[in-house]
């Protein structure tokens, strides 16, 4: 075998595997940027002993001029006024009780002694979270293990406080099926044998933290993870033979929850 053919097709294949670390790590600053700004917000203290948050929108003729959250505008004389500032939201607090939708992405990284680049995932999780800390989801997405295959899973996700960033550990269990049937066996190629893909099974256990952020949450985590896949194969005598594929990655994803 030429060797030169196979530097080729191994530098080909480590160029790959960092421009999609490169594009992840992109995605993650873009997404999570915004998310960690902080925001402020407009406070008039009145003489009354009121204050009213929202923002200020304009100052003229001893007028102050606010909206609030709802939308609503107030008028206040200066005379009204004792003082006006600019704070930091403040953090009510994390969803008690309720149903949730979650997107993540991110990459099965790993060495490369398996024929699979670092497969590719995205999913979207839908969930009910119980008394703050428990969160219930099932999901699905597409995932790129060898061949395009779509997750089914259900997850258990248990936050250790109830503060605005936290730890976690969760695990997942599920299905994974093959999108597509099998080869198109060429017309050129006598001695060519296709292959029917089927899908497999597929868990993941790991850890990660959270950050939350008034309505919503984002979040990276790491876990062990878990996944088979097989195919069956007809032989020159049309005998099938079905073969089975284990792949043992960490799991690196990141996402947000609203």
């Amino acid at each position: 075998m030429n060797l030169a053919f196979l530097t080729k097709n191994t530098t080909e294949l480590a160029s790959s595997t960092k421009l999609k670390l490169i594009l992840l790590f992109i995605m993650l600053i873009i997404i999570s940027f915004p998310l960690a700004a902080q925001k402020n917000r407009d406070v008039l203290y009145l003489k009354t002993g009121s204050t009213i948050n929202g923002k200020l929108i304009e100052i003229s003729d001893d007028i102050y001029k606010i909206q609030v959250a709802d939308g609503s505008i107030y008028f206040y004389k200066a005379s009204e006024v004792e003082k006006f500032a600019k704070e930091t939201a403040f953090f009510e607090a994390r969803k008690a009780d309720g149903f949730g939708f979650a997107l993540e992405a991110g990459l099965l990284a790993g060495a490369q002694n398996t024929s699979y680049e670092d497969p590719f995932s995205f999913n979207l999780l839908a969930g009910y979270t119980i008394k703050t800390k428990n969160i219930i989801n099932v999901g699905s997405g597409v995932e790129f293990i060898g061949k395009p295959l779509t997750p089914l899973f259900l997850e258990y996700k248990r936050l250790l406080t109830d503060k605005k960033t936290t730890p976690f550990f969760f695990a997942r269990g599920g299905a994974l099926m093959h999108l597509g049937g099998g080869d198109e066996e060429p017309a050129t190629r006598y001695d060519y044998t296709s292959y029917n893909y089927k899908g497999g099974v597929a868990c993941a256990f790991g850890t990660g933290i959270s950050w939350a952020k008034e309505n919503f949450e984002s979040y990276l985590s790491f876990a062990y993870r878990y996944s088979s896949t097989s195919y069956m194969q007809k032989d020159y005598n049309s005998v099938k033979t079905k073969y089975n594929n284990a792949l043992n990655r960490l799991e690196i994803k990141f996402g947000f929850r609203f």
